[in-house]
């Protein structure tokens, strides 16, 4: 076979070499279809954190911000104030009607709820977050040896045909076991970006699990001085 290109080693390779080869095409086509879409929802969602925060601490209460922020907008942070906002509404509306004591232990017992919506609010985010990256994490560590069985199963099928022909010369092995190694050639070139940007990936969401983290704590801490200045 004196065409080494990929397209003719595909075609002259086995069944189970083109089987493999197919599937190895469909992790690579589905692992840069998140790598991009990863890439660009990450990228957003930076840019809108930065502008929210901005406008967050720009904004003189917590129902400006309410009143200033676009609903829509697409943003860890934001997405954790809404959450806790609409908790503070309850724990501000139930005040009983007692002691301003009693009132303030009250809306101090509901602040426990607010924290356990503020941490289901990360969560839920944290998740869509990594919405995919299993997958990669899959082609990462699947791929190559998929490639490798295809290898196997080439190099089998070559010696085979050695022992029918019964020649062992180069000219008669070397195309066979070349269509084969391919298999473990794509099977690298699919799991190395998958590798390495599910690496990235994943430290973005620990980083931006963090600065929620962060966000939490500071919302936790204006809510808290919010009820005692109401009571």
């Amino acid at each position: 076979m004196d065409n080494l290109s990929l397209f003719a080693m595909f075609w002259h390779a086995g069944a189970v070499v083109k089987f493999v080869m197919l599937l190895l095409l469909f992790f690579s086509l589905g692992s840069w279809y998140i790598i991009f879409n990863r890439y660009l929802r990450f990228k957003n969602t930076a840019r809108n954190s930065a502008d929210f925060l901005k406008s967050f601490w720009n904004c003189k209460s917590l129902s400006e911000v309410n009143q200033s922020i676009d609903p829509s907008l697409a943003c860890p942070e934001y997405a954790i104030f809404k959450s806790g906002y609409k908790e503070l509404q309850k724990i501000i509306k139930s005040k009983p009607h007692e002691s301003d004591e009693k009132s303030l232990a009250m809306r101090m017992a509901g602040v426990d709820n607010l924290k356990r919506c503020l941490q289901k609010a990360e969560t839920t985010t944290v998740n869509e977050l990594s919405r995919n990256l299993a997958f990669l994490a899959t082609t990462g560590s699947a791929t190559p040896f998929i490639g490798l069985f295809g290898t196997v199963w080439g190099i089998m099928a070559s010696f085979h045909e050695i022992g029918k022909s019964g020649s062992a010369s180069l000219a008669v092995v070397a195309p066979g076991i070349s269509e084969a190694l391919v298999a473990t050639a794509a099977g690298l070139a699919v799991a190395i970006p998958a590798v390495i940007f599910y690496n990235y990936f994943s430290n973005r969401v620990a980083e931006m699990e963090s600065e929620m983290q962060s966000f939490s704590a500071d919302f936790m801490n204006l809510i808290e001085r919010d009820l005692i200045s109401r009571a």
